[in-house]
């Protein structure tokens, strides 16, 4: 009689598990298939430069991973808590299949610091398309304020060019209703892009949704905005005709705004970009080299 109690908590003990006796982190290993971990033992990182989760891709991507689990690992690294592990990437992959009921997904784990961390957020976020134009420009950001990162250094990093993260960067300095499109995409960065020197970025961004303009018709629009600015010293039916018809020949074989100026005692030749990618295809096409 005195047997039975014990036996009954035995029993319990091996139906439930011992908590106390519990192994750090529960990582199991599939052998040729990799590790995986339980979904609540991964947190999201604060520091993710992604920020925006579409609910409808989300619901898509919950119904593909209900039916054939999770193709891709998570990114994860260890914290101070044996059993918790912070995401690096794949935050829409574990939001997935958390709302999918799965109990475990695949993961890949690296000990990384926080610089790492987020240079490896950036470049899988990247690579996989995910992140909108202003996350990506504020994922740069991070690194530049936090870690003192140049642009060349980023461009190395991440695989892009100089002129890719430099035009990424100056989507921060747009007001913050513009920067809400950019995020939204209800505004290409193409389009924010013409709209960063102007004087009224936000009237002509309503402007560029409201008509449906497209980005060629948007730098034209920015550039009479900022016409009325510029200082000429003779108006252009005051100037000479062949003068006049040269700028014209030259900016449509330049893609760009040319103008031209000349006395006795000589000349000058302007011309004017407003990305660093027509400064490339300028130089492309003054030098002769293919991209």
């Amino acid at each position: 009689m005195t047997d039975k109690p014990t036996r009954l908590g035995r029993g319990l003990a091996a139906l439930i598990g011992d908590m106390h006796s519990m192994e750090p982190a529960r990582v199991t290993d599939t052998g040729s298939s990799g590790k995986r971990l339980p979904v609540d033992f991964i947190i999201p990182n604060r520091a993710n430069p992604r920020r925006t989760f579409d609910p409808d891709q989300l619901e898509e991507l919950t119904n593909s991973i209900r039916e054939k689990g999770v193709m891709s690992p998570l990114l994860v690294r260890p914290t101070d808590d044996p059993n918790i592990f912070e995401l690096i990437a794949g935050e829409r992959r574990w939001r997935a299949s958390q709302k999918a009921g799965l109990h475990d997904v695949p993961v890949i784990i690296r000990e990384v610091d926080d610089k790492e961390a987020l240079e490896l957020a950036i470049i899988e976020n990247v690579q996989r398309a995910d992140l909108n134009p202003l996350e990506e420009a504020m994922g740069y950001g991070q690194l530049i304020e936090q870690f003192d990162y140049t642009q060349q250094d980023l461009a190395q990093v991440i695989g892009k060019s100089r002129s890719h993260v430099a035009n990424t960067l100056r989507l921060l300095k747009l007001p913050e209703d513009v920067r809400s499109m950019v995020s939204s995409g209800t505004l290409t960065a193409g389009h924010a892009r013409t709209l960063i020197t102007v004087e009224d970025p936000s009237g002509l961004a309503r402007q560029i949704v409201d008509r449906g303009l497209s980005v060629r018709e948007a730098e034209a629009l920015s550039q009479q905005r900022e016409a009325p600015q510029r200082k000429t010293p003779q108006s252009e039916a005051a100037r000479d005709a062949d003068t006049v018809a040269l700028e014209r020949r030259l900016a449509d074989v330049l893609g760009l705004s040319v103008s031209l100026s000349h006395s006795e005692r000589g000349g000058r030749v302007e011309i004017r970009y407003k990305t660093l990618e027509q400064l490339d295809a300028l130089c492309h096409k003054l030098t002769g080299q293919h991209n």
